[in-house]
């Protein structure tokens, strides 16, 4: 049985890496895309993991597929397309490590994933199903994503679910708060931003949008991630927070997000959902933050993921 599969986009994030020669902006092309990042991390602290996506049959969808097989993530669910071509993003970061996306997408390959290419057999053999809203963006793979869903569901795995919201993808905000609340309502696990919580509630507060949120979903636990001021998780009728982990050497924060996520599914898979303390949701939210900042001082995220004993050693040293 595989701990986690997860079906969405599997890309190239071009992150600037200095100029040129002729003082020309120059990017490297590092492999991403949030599901595989989760997947990545997961893998770092000895989960078995498999992703089920569709790239371009060109030299970035094969340098995904070798980058997710090096990164210990199987790759038999992964579709090489011909026709279509590797969707590409160029990460323009600020002095504050923030992102802003420029995306090439249009007929992209991870849009035209069928339910016919979806390989059921990995998410009927899984305990977690992952997925985020960004394979909901066009047809035919958010029919794809539905059907890989209720196959989930039908096998009794716990869902997981991170919005991760990229404006420039989608038709209209209309469009991307259904897709956004249909994960919500459909999740068993949610992760998601305090902007995206603000952006979908309509409210300034995070704490009232956050207590909204537990109105209208049926999620066991709902992690919030805050940034550079930490985290918090909702469990039942609790709220439990834990600060960040800042560092001077903050590069990319490209895969946070994601990092956090795979690290508190990590530490689901082995305490389970029922019955945690809140020294327990504390202790998980502390690993999880240990290892977003972590990444933060590293560009790409799907290849340089921090290994547990890394994490451990930044956890000690807070104590």
């Amino acid at each position: 049985m595989t701990d986690v599969a997860a079906l969405g986009e599997l890309l190239i994030d071009f992150i600037r890496d200095g100029d040129g020669t002729n003082g020309n902006p120059a990017y490297e092309a590092n492999p991403g895309g949030a599901p595989c990042n989760v997947l990545a991390m997961l893998a770092k602290l000895g989960r078995s993991t498999a992703f089920i996506g569709k790239v371009g049959n060109d030299g970035f969808g094969r340098q995904l597929r070798d980058a997710i097989v090096r990164a210990g993530i199987s790759a038999e669910g992964l579709v090489l397309g011909d026709g279509a071509p590797t969707t590409l993003a160029f990460v323009h970061t600020g002095p504050d490590g923030e992102r802003d996306f420029s995306f090439y997408r249009e007929n992209g390959a991870d849009t035209l994933l069928t339910k016919e290419e979806v390989h059921t057999d990995l998410i009927k053999g899984c305990r977690i199903f992952h997925f985020g809203t960004l394979s909901m963006t066009d047809e035919p793979c958010l029919s794809a994503t539905k059907y890989a869903l209720e196959t989930a569901k039908a096998a009794k795995a716990l869902i997981s679910f991170d919005p991760n919201y990229r404006p420039p993808l989608w038709k209209s905000e209309e469009q991307a708060k259904a897709a956004a609340w249909f994960g919500i309502h459909s999740c068993d696990i949610l992760k998601i931003a305090d902007d995206e919580l603000m952006w979908l509630t309509g409210m300034q507060s995070c704490d009232a949008a956050a207590q909204e949120l537990r109105k209208q979903t049926e999620a066991k636990i709902i992690f919030v991630t805050l940034g550079r001021n930490g985290s918090f998780a909702l469990y039942g009728n609790r709220k439990v927070y834990e600060p960040a982990f800042l560092t001077p050497d903050t590069a990319d924060t490209t895969g946070a997000g994601d990092t956090f996520c795979a690290c508190a599914l990590s530490y689901l898979l082995e305490h389970g959902t029922e019955g945690l303390t809140d020294g327990q949701l504390g202790e998980m939210l502390r690993f999880a933050n240990a290892a977003a900042g972590i990444i933060t001082t590293r560009k790409g995220a799907l290849l340089s993921m921090p290994e547990r004993a890394e994490i451990e050693a930044v956890l000690a040293a807070k104590i």
